[in-house]
Formats: structure tokens, C-alpha cells, sequence
């Protein structure tokens, strides 16, 4: 008696092509699986370590309030297709009663003798933001992400071009064969034969 909870792999019916399918198909499914476990690895170590760099950098960082001493003026952006930053110079005291003056980034349309918000470091000279943490966050999602989508991208194109190598191979095959069982199978004789061969 059959039983059909055997096997596939026992399966007669099933060919060396469909197993290696089989195969291929569950590989790939590994392969996510890996890419999936990779990206997260990848992405929670880009934000412990920006986390890190956040917390060191806040410590050193402070706000002061500074005295503009000209108008607004405008300069390029560090990235051309930015636009144009407002700068303006101005003066505060930090640490203590140290003065100083620089040039610093101020909302659009400052005037002289504006109080405005400026970062400094330790020793009081101007030095931009510390990170923000959604900053970290999204670089640690663009690295996991990348992660994933590189090995899913690179085993898919793998899995891809096996497949094709196994549906060649099978597609011959199917013809050798075919070429052999149809003439038996449709009573046409096989080229060569005459119809007096056995």
C-alpha cells in the first residue's frame, strides 16, 4: 500500500532538477534569514557606538548667549547643492568672563546687536551641535539596512543564476529523454528505422 506522507525526497516521481530547486530555494530562504540577523547586528553596534560618541561629545558641549556685531551675511554650504547658511560675527564670554569673537550661524534675517544662541566648547570657542539622536538613529537603520539588502541582493543573484543553470540542464534532459519514449509512446518509428525493424 502507498503511503503519502512519505517522504519527498523518496518521492520517484520528484528528478535531480526539482531537488536541486528544492535546495537553491531553501538556501535563499537561510539567506534572508541571515541577512535579517546581520542588519540587526550591524545596526544596533552603528547606534551603541554613535550613542557613545552623542554622550561624549554633549559633555563637551555648552550653549551661550552672544551679542551679534554686524548684519547678516551669507556663505556657501558645506554641500554645494545646499543652500547659502546666514552668518553673522559676534561676541559672548565663556568660561567665565573670557571674551570672544567669531563668526557663527544665525537665523535668517539677524541684525546687529541680536542675542542669539551659539555652541561652544570648553574652552568657549564655537563648535557645532552634538548629534542628535535621531541622527544616530537613522545612520543605524541605513547601515542595517544596506547590510540586509546586500547579502539578500548578492544570494538572490547567486540563487538566480543557479536556477537557470538547472533549468538548462533540465530542459536538455527532458528532450534526451523525450527524444527516447516518444516514438515508443505515439507508435512513431525512430528516425532510422524502418517499418519492418523490430
Amino acid at each position: 500500500m502507498y503511503h503519502w506522507t512519505r517522504h519527498a525526497a523518496d518521492n520517484p516521481v520528484r528528478r535531480d532538477a526539482d531537488r536541486t530547486r528544492t535546495r537553491l530555494h531553501a538556501a535563499f530562504a537561510s539567506a534572508c534569514l541571515l541577512a535579517a540577523v546581520c542588519g540587526v547586528l550591524v545596526g544596533r553596534s552603528v547606534w551603541d557606538d554613535g550613542s557613545r560618541a552623542v554622550g561624549a561629545t554633549a559633555g563637551h558641549r555648552h550653549t551661550v548667549t552672544a551679542t551679534t556685531t554686524a548684519g547678516t551675511a551669507y556663505v556657501a554650504a558645506p554641500r554645494s547643492a545646499g543652500p547659502p547658511l546666514p552668518v553673522a560675527p559676534a561676541t559672548w564670554h565663556y568660561p567665565g568672563n573670557r571674551a570672544h569673537a567669531q563668526t557663527v550661524s544665525v537665523p535668517a534675517g539677524t541684525r546687529t546687536g541680536d542675542a542669539v544662541q551659539v555652541w561652544v566648547d570648553d574652552r568657549g570657542d564655537a563648535a557645532p551641535a552634538p548629534p542628535a539622536t535621531g541622527d544616530v538613529a537613522v545612520r543605524a537603520i541605513g547601515y542595517g539596512t544596506g547590510v540586509l539588502s546586500g547579502i539578500v541582493l548578492a544570494a538572490g543573484a547567486l540563487v538566480a543564476v543557479r536556477l537557470r543553470i538547472v533549468d538548462a540542464r533540465s530542459a536538455r534532459a527532458w528532450e534526451t529523454e523525450w527524444a527516447a519514449i516518444e516514438p515508443v509512446w505515439s507508435g512513431r518509428p525512430r528516425p532510422g528505422h524502418g517499418a519492418g525493424d523490430d
